[in-house]
């Protein structure tokens, strides 16, 4: 049994938050791989279901992001579950909008719902770096993490979405690449072949050739 956990603040008031995408991304595991209906337990929304051959239970803390590691220890502990069966799915300044990085164990960076998650069970858990970009300066982060997304960011975190669900079999089977490799196929899909060139224009006709016969050649070629 494995325990993904989404990061994000609860309510409808954040819900679209860039500090969400945590939350967002297990919601899209969750409709896309038919798991059961969320329901509360350890502080939490939670849903179970299958990746692959793998059980998952989904989990999203209720407890605001900077207490997120109270309900990853609660369900870890339920489940007799380690660190390493542990993945997070949370925001990331350091990368570009849309990108993704999958990483185990390191630092929190000063991310408050992995420092508080670093608190209860230790930094041995997997995580996965879902960018959205850096506002440029430090004091500009809180107020960029808690505002919504922009519209201009509907396509690209569909796609990310997507390829999210898309792979998450592969993740919930430890192969990283086959994920990683499934979100890049729908967040920059394969170019189509290179288009033929255009057909070249058919020649204009030509102009006739002007006529060289002299009056008599012309009237003799008239009675042939």
């Amino acid at each position: 049994m494995q325990l993904f956990v989404g990061l994000g603040n609860p309510g409808q008031k954040y819900a679209r938050n860039r500090h969400n995408i945590g939350f967002m991304a297990v919601d899209r595991i969750a409709g896309a791989h038919g798991f059961g209906p969320w329901r509360a337990k350890f502080q939490a929304e939670l849903a179970e279901g299958r990746l692959g051959g793998e059980k998952v239970v989904l989990l999203k803390p209720q407890t605001y992001m900077n207490l997120s590691g109270q309900s990853v220890g609660e369900a870890m502990r339920f489940y007799k579950l380690g660190p390493g069966d542990v993945t997070v799915f949370h925001d990331e300044l350091d990368l570009a909008p849309g990108k993704l990085r999958v990483k185990r164990g390191g630092g929190h960076a000063g991310h408050n719902g992995l420092r508080s998650i670093h608190q209860h069970i230790g930094a041995d858990y997997r995580r996965v770096r879902l960018g959205i970009g850096h506002p440029g300066r430090k004091e500009l982060v809180s107020a960029y993490v808690l505002h919504d997304f922009a519209k201009a960011d509907e396509d690209w975190l569909d796609d990310l979405l997507r390829g999210i669900a898309d792979g998450a079999p592969h993740l919930a089977e430890g192969d990283e690449n086959r994920f990683q490799n499934a979100v890049a196929q729908r967040v920059a899909p394969a170019r189509n072949e290179r288009k033929a060139p255009p057909k070249a224009a058919e020649s204009a006709p030509q102009p006739p050739e002007p006529d060289s016969r002299s009056p008599l050649q012309k009237l003799i070629d008239r009675f042939k």
